[in-house]
């Protein structure tokens, strides 16, 4: 009798284990399921999505691959979660350093994100940077 309540834990356990490998978070499937399409791009509050504005090679799509790479408007690299899925860090050798973002919003349609940027004429003021993308 022991032998068999040892080797139904055993099982239990595996499947549990097994199980939990297997399946994605809600938000990585929202993340990966669909190619999105830039909606607005502001530094401080005001559109930076034009020519010669901050965020002009975000503008466009982004596409986050269920691999870690994707595309980033101009931009390629690759891309994680962090901090729980609260995250979003990318990371492109067009940028000195990987972007670390706030995810604000993602759902199956929209996709918000926030950061602060280094501000290299006044290091006390970074830019805040808004992102927001829907989905094509």
């Amino acid at each position: 009798m022991r032998k068999l309540v040892l080797l139904i834990m055993f099982l239990s356990a595996l499947v549990i284990v097994s199980c939990d490998k297997d399946e994605v978070s809600e938000r990585f499937r929202f993340l990966t399921g669909v190619e999105w399409e830039s909606d607005q791009l502001l530094v401080n509050s005001e559109d930076a999505s034009g020519p010669g504005g901050m965020l002009e090679d975000f503008k466009g799509s982004a596409k986050f691959n269920e691999d870690g790479t994707g595309s980033f408007g101009q931009y390629s690299g690759t891309w994680q979660f962090a901090k729980e899925e609260t995250e979003l860090v990318i990371t492109t050798e067009a940028l000195a350093f990987p972007l670390t973002t706030i995810i604000v919003e993602l759902t199956a349609t929209d996709l918000k994100v926030s950061t602060a940027f280094p501000n290299p004429v006044n290091p006390q003021e970074p830019f805040n940077i808004e992102m927001s993308f829907k989905a094509k």
